[in-house]
């Protein structure tokens, strides 16, 4: 039944996404059987992980777990690697996954699984969502509104302050990093050569960021508790997807090649849309 209303939900603001000048995107395929998912990475061999929270996001219970899907959405391995607490965001970087998990960064072999060593971060409350930017990792901390970088051999307070309350989704392109919150709804934008600025905000408990490439441009922002946004480059937001009231909730939305990949925490699958050209 929740199939369909995904559907259905999409089709109804396709029209008005066409009239606002966002880009339509497309329901392709939805994997079942997952448990509170909320991360997406690429793994080296063009599978997709998943992160599987499976309970509370703050628990210490060893119930979390990362998930490998192929692209069509069959789920190769639902347990890669198992007895994390609560799995967010990660990311891919010289061959190792790096998870956020409350207050530590795991890193793993992302061909074996193996554990490799982690770190702690010292008063991390909520660590959420990694992304590697300029050859160095990004995390982000929703408790206590800081970014942190791993620069290889450290780690160290990046930036941190009122406008990041609730920061959550990062993303690294090219030269620009982009940054959502959850308390303002913001997304951000900083550039490598130290610059700073807020692009657009409003958007509720704002999550994932995945940038999209060619002409249409702009950015997919998601929401968690149900919707997807269209960001143009001058800050316009059109809500292309609205899941709230069927409870379907939209999580740490990642571009994997052409398709945009997000876990739906509830009602535990993983959905994957395209946009169309």
């Amino acid at each position: 039944m929740k199939f369909a209303l995904l559907v259905a939900a999409a089709a109804s603001l396709a029209a008005n996404s066409a009239a606002a000048g966002a880009p339509e995107i497309e329901q392709v395929w939805r994997a079942e059987g997952l448990c509170n998912p909320e991360g997406v990475a690429a793994a080296p061999d063009g599978a997709i992980f998943i992160s599987n929270v499976c309970g509370d996001g703050e628990a210490r219970d060893g119930n979390g777990f990362i998930s490998r899907l192929s692209t069509s959405g069959e789920i190769l391995d639902l347990k890669f690697i198992e007895g994390v607490d609560a799995p967010k965001g990660m990311a891919l970087h010289d061959g190792n996954l790096y998870v956020a998990d409350i207050d530590i960064v795991r890193i793993f072999d992302a061909t074996t699984g193996e554990a490799l060593d982690g770190a702690a971060i010292e008063g991390a409350r909520f660590l959420n969502d990694v992304t590697v930017w300029q050859d160095d990792v990004f995390v982000s901390d929703s408790g206590t509104a800081r970014i942190w970088r791993f620069t290889g051999t450290s780690i160290d307070l990046w930036r941190e302050g009122e406008e990041l309350r609730g920061v959550n989704g990062l993303t690294g392109a090219g030269d620009r990093m982009f940054v959502s919150t959850m308390t303002s709804g913001s997304l951000f934008e900083a550039t490598a050569s130290g610059g700073w600025r807020m692009i657009a905000t409003g958007m509720e408990d704002a999550d994932g960021i995945g940038v999209i490439e060619g002409k249409r441009g702009g950015f997919l922002v998601s929401s968690w508790p149900g919707k997807i946004h269209h960001v143009g480059e001058k800050g316009v937001v059109t809500t292309v997807i609205d899941t709230t009231a069927e409870k379907i909730f939209q999580n740490d939305l990642t571009i994997v090649s052409d398709l945009v990949i997000v876990p739906n925490w509830e009602p535990g699958t993983v959905t994957a849309w395209r946009v169309k050209k």
